[in-house]
């Protein structure tokens, strides 16, 4: 009996939940940012000479990933559900793959621009 673990909408289902999960817990984090500009100019400008940093650079290219990879997967699931598909799943399946592809392609374009 194969396991439904093993099934490629069943990856689609984590990778959506998982990226939608982490772009969450950065929200408090960006809040945060955008409160010290409130702050004052001073504070601000501390945060943006630590977000300079390689480390944290690294972590933006990250979370465009997340950003592409949520919305790749969250068309996925509109296209699903609004369009009209033949009765076979893998017409449905097919959207998964360029989903990651563009979700790549969209963190090393950010990449190249940030390096």
């Amino acid at each position: 009996m194969n396991s439904p673990r093993r099934h490629k909408a069943y990856w689609a289902f984590i990778g959506h939940r998982v990226s939608g999960l982490l772009l969450g817990l950065f929200l408090p984090v960006h809040f945060y940012v955008l409160g010290m500009a409130l702050e004052g100019a001073q504070r601000l400008d501390g945060f943006l000479k630590f977000s300079e940093m390689p480390a944290v650079k690294f972590g933006e290219w990250g979370l465009v990933l997340l950003l592409s990879v949520h919305l790749g997967f969250g068309l996925r699931l509109l296209a699903m559900e609004l369009l009209p598909w033949s009765s076979t799943r893998d017409a449905r399946l097919s959207w998964i793959v360029p989903s990651l592809l563009v979700s790549l392609v969209v963190g090393l374009v950010f990449l190249a621009g940030v390096v």
